[in-house]
C-alpha cells in the first residue's frame, strides 16, 4: 500500500467516527490502521469486532462486526484462512468451533470473561446428576467445555424460543442467573438457572436507571437482559446488542440510554449521528485487552491461536447447530 493510498483509507475510515474519536487522537491511530489493513491482505485474514469493541477497532479494521454468535457464524462463511477474534476468549473458541480448518488468533490471551468463567463442564455434569432427565440449555458465552456437555446452546434473543423449541416443562438455563431469571417471566417452562453473571451488566441497578429517568425524562431507555431483573422491569426495551442496534436504527429515537458495555454506544453514535447516546459508563476490562497494537501484532507474528480439543469441539458443535436450527437470531 502506498503512502497516499494508505492516507485515504484512513480520512475514510476517521469520516465514519469523527463524531466519537477526537482527530488528535485519530491521528496516533492511523498509521496503525493502514498497516493492519496491510497486514489482512497479506495474510488472507478477516478480523472480527465484538460490540464492546472501541470505535478505532469496531470501525477502523474489522471486517465483520456484531455480537458473539453473529461473529462466529460470519468467520465460518468468509474465504479467509485466518481469524483475529477482537473479543474474549469464548468467542475466539466458538469461531474456531465452527470454522476448524481455520487459523483463530486472539490478540490477548487474557481476555477472558466472568460469566464464562463462572461455570464448567464438571458444573454441568453435577448438575445433571442432581436433575436427571433435564434438558441443559447453555448460553453461548461459555467456554467449549461447557457447551460440550449441553444439549443446546441459546443467545440472548433467541432464549426463550430455544427453550419452548424443547417441549419440555423444566430446563436448565445456564450460566447466566439474570438471563434464565428474565426467561422464567417469558415462559411457562419451570427455569433451574445457576449464579453466574456478567460482571459489566450485574453492576447495574434499578435505582440507577430511575435516576437516569429523571434526570433525562425523554430518554428511552434499553437494557440487556444479563442485567438484574430490577433493571429490567425499569428499562422501555430489552433485547440484546443486536436487538438494541436494530431498535436504535430502525427508530432513531431522539435520546437513548443504552445499559450495557459503554463502547457499543460509542459504536451506535458514530452510525446514528441523530441520536443522542447517555452513556452509563461501565466498562468490560477483558474487552479492552484488546488493542490496535494487539491486533497488529496477533496478525504479523501469527500469534495466540485458538485451539479447541477435537473431541470438545465436536460435541459443542453439535448444541451450537441444534440451536441454529431452532432459530437464527443473534445476541450476546
Amino acid at each position: 500500500m502506498s503512502v497516499g493510498t494508505a492516507e485515504e483509507l484512513t480520512a475514510r475510515l476517521y469520516d465514519r467516527v469523527r463524531g466519537v474519536i477526537p482527530e488528535a487522537e485519530w491521528v496516533i491511530h492511523a498509521p496503525l490502521i493502514a498497516r493492519i489493513h496491510e497486514l489482512k491482505r497479506e495474510r488472507n485474514a478477516v478480523i472480527l469486532a465484538h460490540n464492546y469493541q472501541t470505535p478505532e477497532i469496531f470501525h477502523g479494521v474489522a471486517d465483520i462486526v456484531g455480537d458473539s454468535l453473529a461473529l462466529a457464524r460470519e468467520g465460518a462463511r468468509v474465504d479467509a484462512e485466518v481469524i483475529v477474534l477482537a473479543g474474549v476468549h469464548f468467542m475466539a473458541e466458538t469461531a474456531k468451533i465452527l470454522s476448524p480448518e481455520k487459523t483463530v488468533l486472539i490478540p490477548d490471551l487474557r481476555a477472558g470473561c466472568s460469566l464464562a468463567e463462572s461455570i464448567t463442564g464438571a458444573d454441568v455434569r453435577e448438575l445433571r446428576r442432581r436433575h436427571p432427565g433435564v434438558p441443559v440449555v447453555t448460553y453461548v458465552n461459555t467456554s467449549a467445555d461447557v457447551k460440550a456437555e449441553s444439549d443446546i446452546c441459546c443467545t440472548s434473543s433467541n432464549a426463550v424460543e430455544v427453550v419452548e423449541s424443547l417441549g419440555v416443562d423444566r430446563v436448565m438455563c445456564l450460566p447466566d442467573q439474570y438471563l434464565a431469571k428474565w426467561v422464567a417471566t417469558q415462559t411457562d417452562v419451570d427455569i433451574i438457572w445457576w449464579d453466574g453473571a456478567c460482571e459489566v451488566h450485574e453492576r447495574f441497578s434499578g435505582d440507577e436507571i430511575r435516576r437516569y429517568r429523571e434526570n433525562f425524562p425523554g430518554a428511552v431507555i434499553l437494557a440487556h437482559p444479563e442485567c438484574p431483573p430490577d433493571v429490567l422491569e425499569a428499562a422501555d426495551y430489552v433485547g440484546s446488542t443486536a436487538g438494541m442496534t436494530a431498535w436504535v436504527r430502525d427508530r432513531q429515537p431522539r435520546q437513548v440510554v443504552m445499559i450495557t458495555e459503554c463502547s457499543m454506544s460509542d459504536n451506535l453514535a458514530a452510525e446514528n449521528p441523530a441520536v443522542e447516546f447517555v452513556r452509563p459508563c461501565n466498562l468490560c476490562p477483558h474487552m479492552k485487552r484488546i488493542t490496535l497494537q494487539g491486533i497488529h501484532d496477533a496478525l504479523l507474528y501469527l500469534q495466540h491461536p485458538v485451539e479447541v480439543d477435537p473431541a470438545v469441539a465436536a460435541r459443542a458443535r453439535t448444541a451450537v447447530e441444534r440451536m441454529l436450527a431452532v432459530g437464527r437470531g443473534s445476541g450476546g
